[in-house]
């Protein structure tokens, strides 16, 4: 349930109702605005909304039950949008974040290479995969640790923050040792027990949907998490399984807006897998921006012919740095900036 306080409720006020709600036993999550401030009341059961004697409490002016499944992902829950804070990078506000770089670490000299790439052309998070999840069992899984180093040498003299993804719970430890921001792959948005750990983390978590995976159904996967205490989740929009064959999925534009209304997290694009051929990339990046993605993940390779996995969905950093350019444009259209 949530708790809607009066607009000149006084922080005393808010500290009492505050108190109230844990002391019956639930968590609470404060969300304040401009004109209000908004008690999410975790855990609450139908006895407590049906006994709800919260409205004659100085300060509140009434409570309201969040009708979706999906309870702190909802907008109900947070009126205000929410932005994540990466190494200085905010992300979920007017400056749209690009996190870019190769679907695979494959050496310490790419990564090195790649990374300096792409912050010069306005990039300012660099993915790159340290273990990958792959439909094959004999194509390349990763580096592993060693590909983790190698993106922290990265982050170390570039100063770019880093996402790359954890594929079982087992990993969360080590890859958190070195991310900044862990990456849940379209495999694994319906991996209850690793969501779940992810949920204790105190990282933010960039969440992919799954390939036939519903927006409910990416949305209840993020709750796993919130639910957990960790209020740090990206919505990552990467395409998904359709019967059409000319792209290697179907890059779901209708997920970017509707998310935003349904969701008060942050909403990120991902064009290269949505489409799986290079020349698609920019063309849906820039659609994504107008449709109002807050972030956009480009997989970029200093040679995609000799990549090592996806080279078919990869930028050139030439290509990478024109995209930019053109991204600027599109979104100072929409009164945004990159």
């Amino acid at each position: 349930m949530i708790i809607v306080m009066k607009s000149h409720a006084a922080p005393k006020e808010i500290e009492d109702v505050v108190k109230r709600v844990e002391e019956l036993g639930y968590k609470i999550h404060l969300s304040r605005g401009e004109a209000r401030t908004i008690i999410g009341v975790i855990g609450a059961d139908e006895h407590l909304i049906a006994n709800s004697t919260f409205e004659v409490m100085d300060g509140v002016e009434r409570t309201m039950r969040v009708m979706q499944p999906y309870k702190m992902a909802s907008r109900d829950f947070s009126a205000s949008d929410t932005v994540i804070e990466v190494g200085g990078v905010p992300i979920g506000c007017k400056r749209i974040v690009v996190m870019a770089g190769p679907c695979s670490v494959e050496s310490r000299e790419m990564i090195l290479e790649t990374a300096h790439l792409v912050k010069a052309a306005g990039a300012t998070v660099l993915r790159g995969g340290a273990f990958k999840p792959r439909s094959s069992p004999y194509s390349f899984q990763g580096l592993g640790e060693e590909g983790l180093k190698y993106l922290a040498e990265a982050r170390e003299q570039t100063g770019l923050p880093i996402i790359t993804e954890v594929m079982s719970t087992d990993d969360v430890e080590l890859v958190g040792e070195y991310t900044d921001i862990f990456q849940v792959g379209a495999r694994n948005m319906q991996n209850y027990s690793l969501l779940k750990v992810l949920g204790k983390q105190r990282k933010p978590v960039f969440l992919k949907r799954g390939m036939s995976g519903t927006i409910q159904e990416l949305l209840m996967s993020a709750e796993y998490i919130l639910a957990g205490g960790n209020m740090q989740v990206m919505l990552c929009e990467r395409g998904i399984r359709t019967y059409e064959t000319a792209t290697r999925n179907t890059f779901d534009i209708n997920a970017i807006p509707v998310l935003k209304e349904q969701s008060h997290l942050p909403v990120v694009a991902d064009p290269s897998h949505g489409t799986g051929m290079w020349q698609y990339v920019a063309p849906v990046a820039k659609a994504a921006v107008a449709a109002g993605a807050d972030a956009l993940m480009i997989e970029v390779h200093p040679n995609p012919a000799r990549a090592w996995s996806d080279g078919a969905q990869s930028l050139t950093p030439e290509r990478f740095a024109k995209l930019m350019a053109d991204l600027r444009l599109i979104a100072a259209a929409v009164g945004r900036e990159i």
